[in-house]
This record gives structure tokens, sequence and C-alpha cells, in this order.
């Protein structure tokens, strides 16, 4: 009989632990919740964008995290949908999350490892 450990949540990286299990969506807890009429926004889904969520926008902006370029992105690749006013009116700590979120969709995966085993 193949049995394989099962893993505490000790055993996971603070970067596993903070992805959402598919590895093109990731969760990023809010510090400051948005206010919405339905309830407060406190959890954002960030999906990795494609082609068409990346037209009119440069790379090296969001690898810079320019805040123009994640108002335009952010509204596109995140679920529930944070729209351009929100983006505009996010805490700086919580736009730092999500832009450093993008980012990292956008750097090849064998330079991420390379960091991470850095």
């Amino acid at each position: 009989m193949n049995t394989t450990p099962t893993q505490t949540p000790d055993d996971f990286s603070a970067a596993e632990q903070r992805q959402a299990p598919n590895a093109d969506v990731r969760e990023v807890t809010l510090d400051v919740p948005i206010k919405r009429p339905g309830g407060d926004l406190c959890k954002v889904l960030v999906r990795r964008p494609n082609a068409g969520a990346l037209r009119g926008l440069s790379l090296v902006e969001l690898l810079h995290m320019n805040v123009t370029a994640l108002q335009t992105i952010l509204p596109r690749i995140t679920e529930p949908m944070i729209h351009k006013q929100e983006v505009a009116q996010i805490d700086p700590a919580d736009l730092v999350a999500l832009g450093t979120e993008v980012a990292a969709f956008l750097v090849p995966k064998a330079q991420r490892e390379e960091f991470q085993s850095a």
C-alpha cells in the first residue's frame, strides 16, 4: 500500500500558506478592508494575468509596481473585482501586497525558485 505522509501547516512555507490551492491564483488578506455596501472586502484572489489582461500595459511598469499600471490591471484580475476607484483609495500596504503578487506572476518560474532558495 502506497501512502504519503500528511503535511501539517508547519510543513508549508509562508509563501505556500498565502497561496490559494491553484498556483495561478493567490489570496491576499487586506490589512485595511475595502468598504462596500454589501460588506467589507477583507480577502482578494489575484489571478495570473493573461495577454488580454496585460493589453495596453508595460510589463516593466507592473514589475516596478507603478500605481497607474496597478489601477489598470487589478480590476481585470481580482475576484471579487477591485474597481479602479477602489484601487485609488486602497491602503498603501495593501497596494504593495497586491502589486507584489502581480509582479511575482511575471517572473519566470526558474528565477522564482532561484530567488526562494537563496
